[in-house]
């Protein structure tokens, strides 16, 4: 019993991996061209994590994106040490120590920081050999397919393209949705369909409608939670809950217990009363094991052991005090000789070179130059003399170290001190054993790695519900499930049978364990009674929308109606689109014509005469 009751505290235990991302290494140089034209340059430019790679035609396109890295930056300290420059994605490591540094180009997930954007593309230009192939002034001569937001605006567009043709010098681009590029890879080719897409990122959900192929941009929705606000959801309940591990509880290990222990419950309600019953607590809880290290606990240390640690510490720090004194002595004695050399000018007569040499020491006279040179001497000596007392106290304390040998002759008691011992030994019988109870023998009973345990049980579901209840953190938001019901309202019912037959479920937050059967059942309660609706998952939630821009480039790489040229850059401006299958609607600002001189001559020239007349009138 004692060892199926140890197997069983044994499971559910999990340790954090804190995984720690690799630096991307450069890779080789890219396929230039197929035939005449040259191979597109595929960038799905998430707010999570951006994804690069080529276009390559043929019956084997190539695997999956070659460049996969988080979409922040880092810019090191600058100074006299020389501090290192802008790090971005994978070369950062470990993201908790640069925390509060980390910088990224988006707002939500609308890039606005040009700057912070222009690194992210020279990093992934970079590692994908790019830089080799570019030509003239650091041209890329590649078409370039890249993902936005749905209903972007026409700034953020502007500013990026305003990149990538200048900065850059692209001969052409094309933009499209993520999600639609989702849907264009899990439908069939050549095939127009209709449907709904919903698709939840890193920090908004879309629910998208799509009618005959095209987006129905007046129609689409969106709900601003995300993967961001469930990690940051459920970094708060555990600080709450555990207010000794406030350091520990990161938010790069809540991002692990959201992608590997959390799931969507199918009823909320019911699956919480479920949890109030022990069994099905203790069955489901999961363990999360913090690190700890059992060598910080001081009563695993005897006072010998503590003692000589002691004096270890204390033997480093004097070495380190010596160390430091002795390179502040050399730097002072390298400055008295400097001084002193420009003294040495003054007594030979070189005049000319001793005004100098007081102009790089920003001295005025030669009473100054005197006073630095006795006041740097007296702090010469007195360092040299804080450095031998140092040296003679550091021997003496080793000397003083050894142990001493008693004398063993003296320790041995004599017969009348054994006999007196004798005649009272049975007063202290009792209390004798507990004297010579060796302190070895005491073991603690506090289980240090029960202490740094996270016990994650209703967390599991209740940090990614709160896209289909943002009240649960206070956001005055509809769920998905009130959202996709709004969003079904504004179609007959013809319409709204054809959307429901084809719902695809796209993105990294829509990886629950759960999600699909959870839309299912929202769909089951809202639609009528015996109609039918289908729900798919897509196969790759996370890279479908990077297959599907590189399947998109290769159907369309002949096409010129679906590119954005320089020339249309040139003649049109930056926030110009245009439009295919999976882009946004191109909806250009129409500004207010404005009136000509004359007119408002003739008008300034009426209001004059009218406030004359006014006066005239009042006079």
């Amino acid at each position: 019993m004692a060892a199926a009751t140890a197997a069983g505290l044994a499971t559910n235990v999990f340790p954090f991996r804190d995984a720690r991302a690799a630096p991307d290494p450069v890779l080789e140089a890219g396929p230039v061209a197929h035939g005449s034209l040259p191979v597109p340059l595929v960038l799905d430019n998430g707010s999570f994590q951006a994804r690069a790679g080529w276009a390559c035609p043929g019956p084997d396109p190539g695997p999956e994106p070659r460049l996969q890295f988080r979409a922040v930056c880092a810019r090191g300290r600058g100074g006299a040490r020389g501090g290192a420059g802008p790090q971005v994605g994978n070369a950062l490591g470990s993201l908790e120590p640069l925390r509060w540094m980390l910088r990224s180009p988006f707002d939500r997930n609308v890039p606005v920081n040009l700057e912070l954007q222009e690194l992210l593309l020279d990093y992934s230009f970079q590692h994908l050999g790019v830089s080799s192939q570019v030509t003239g002034e650091g041209c890329v001569d590649h078409p370039i397919v890249l993902t936005e937001a749905v209903c972007t605006p026409l700034y953020s567009r502007q500013m990026m393209s305003e990149l990538l043709f200048e900065c850059y010098g692209i001969p052409k681009v094309a933009y499209g949705i993520d999600s639609l590029f989702s849907f264009y890879h899990n439908n069939p080719k050549n095939m127009i369909s209709s449907g709904l897409i919903i698709s939840s990122g890193y920090q908004c959900t879309h629910i998208l409608p799509i009618l005959e192929g095209r987006l129905d941009a007046r129609n689409c929705k969106r709900i601003n939670l995300g993967g961001s606000q469930a990690a940051g959801y459920l970094q708060r309940l555990l600080q709450l809950k555990y207010p000794g591990h406030l350091a520990a509880i990161t938010l790069s290990r809540m991002e692990e217990i959201l992608h590997e222990h959390s799931y969507i419950a199918e009823d909320y309600v019911e699956e919480l009363q479920k949890w109030r019953c022990p069994d099905y607590y203790e069955n489901n809880v999961h363990k999360m094991q913090l690190p700890f290290s059992s060598k910080l606990l001081g009563s695993t240390l005897t006072s010998e052991e503590k003692q000589e640690r002691r004096q270890q510490q204390l033997r480093r720090l004097q070495e380190l005090n010596a160390r430091r004194r002795e390179e502040k002595l050399q730097l002072d004695q390298e400055r008295l000789d400097r001084l002193l050399y420009v003294q040495e000018l003054l007594e030979d007569g070189q005049m000319d070179q001793f005004h100098k040499a007081l102009i790089e020491l920003n001295m005025d006279s030669p009473e100054e130059l005197q006073s630095y040179i006795q006041k740097l001497s007296a702090a010469v000596e007195q360092a040299k003399q804080k450095i031998l007392q140092a040296e003679v106290s550091l021997e003496v304390d080793v000397v003083d170290s050894k142990p001493e040998t008693p004398d063993l002759e003296q320790l041995e008691p004599s017969l009348e001190d054994v006999e007196n011992i004798n005649d009272f030994e049975p007063l202290f019988s009792e209390e004798t054993p507990e004297v010579e109870k060796p302190v070895a023998t005491v073991q603690p009973v506090f289980n240090l790695a029960a202490y740094h345990q996270l016990f994650v049980g209703t967390e599991r579901i209740r940090a990614p519900e709160i896209i289909f209840q943002p009240s649960l953190i206070g956001e005055e938001q509809a769920g998905i499930a009130e959202t996709l019901q709004y969003i079904l309202d504004r179609y007959p019912k013809d319409v709204q049978e054809l959307l429901v037959q084809n719902v695809l479920l796209t993105g990294g937050n829509m990886m629950y364990p759960g999600m699909k059967v959870r839309i299912e059942k929202e769909l089951l309660e809202m639609r009528p009674f015996q109609s039918s609706f289908q729900v798919q998952l897509a196969a790759n939630p996370v890279l479908d929308a990077w297959y599907g821009a590189r399947d998109w480039a290769l159907d369309h790489l002949d096409n010129e109606d679906v590119w954005i040229t320089r020339k249309d850059y040139e003649e049109k401006g930056g926030g110009y689109l245009r439009e295919h299958c999976a882009s946004n609607v191109y909806v250009p600002i129409r500004l207010p014509k404005q009136a000509s001189r004359s007119a408002e001559a003739q008008a300034s020239g009426k209001g004059s005469g009218a406030s004359g007349g006014g006066a005239g009138e009042q006079a």
